[in-house]
């Protein structure tokens, strides 16, 4: 496996982790720490946390809403404006997760360049 492929498991299942114990936040803290301790290069920094948390967050968030038959997804979705879009609405909460942890990601490999160039 390469390192995207490994960077992309480890920050689903660090995820799956900390989202038992932790609030919806841990999934910065899982791309973080993927970040800081796996090499990536360029755009795959934030691509591949992107990725997996939005695949995360979309099966969860069907998982979730499926078990009450999208009754309280819909309510919301139509607070929003989504038309009442269950669907659009898991959508939607796959990409804000999916930017979270893109930017922590980033924000770990800048922490992890910052500390080796304090090394030298």
């Amino acid at each position: 496996m390469n390192s995207k492929n490994i960077n992309f498991v480890v920050t689903i299942i660090l995820a799956l982790a900390f989202s038992f114990f932790l609030p919806w936040w841990s999934v910065m803290l899982a791309a973080f720490i993927t970040a800081f301790r796996l090499p990536l290069r360029g755009v795959t920094v934030f691509l591949v946390p992107f990725v997996a948390i939005l695949l995360f967050w979309a099966v969860y968030a069907y998982i979730l809403a499926n078990g009450n038959g999208f009754v309280l997804s819909k309510k919301i979705a139509v607070l929003l404006p989504l038309e009442g879009n269950p669907y659009l609405l898991i959508l939607v909460t796959a990409v804000v997760g999916g930017l979270a942890a893109g930017i922590a990601a980033i924000f770990g490999k800048q922490c992890q360049l910052l500390l080796r160039k304090n090394e030298v």
